[in-house]
């Protein structure tokens, strides 16, 4: 009893013919998976690719717009809960002297300073 399928051809295929076939087959039979990242993802690794120079400016100007947003609120806050522990904290946050910081600037660093 023969075991196998019986060849095609008149002898046998080599199992390069073999391999060569069936991955030939595999491409046909499937369309090519393409596999695109999310846009959350994507931006997520652009931001990693960031300087340090650039994320610090960022992460400063992103400071400096919560401390105006806090001004706002603060401003916007009636005269009876001005005493409150959240009127507290907010002044505290439009105190903070964030001129100082910005000042400073992180080093380019390897000789580029």
């Amino acid at each position: 009893m023969p075991r196998g399928r019986m060849p095609e051809g008149s002898a046998a295929l080599s199992n390069a013919e073999r391999q060569a076939r069936h991955r030939a087959k595999m491409l046909a039979a499937q369309p090519r998976l393409i596999v695109k990242r999310p846009a959350a993802a994507a931006a997520a690794a652009a931001a990693a690719r960031r300087s340090r120079s650039k994320r610090w400016n960022d992460a400063l100007a992103e400071m400096i717009a919560v401390q105006a947003e806090c001004a706002a609120w603060f401003e916007a806050l009636p005269e009876s809960l001005r005493d409150s522990a959240t009127a507290v904290a907010l002044q505290d946050m439009i105190e903070l002297d964030l001129d100082a910081i910005a000042a400073v600037q992180p080093p380019r660093g390897y000789g580029r300073d």
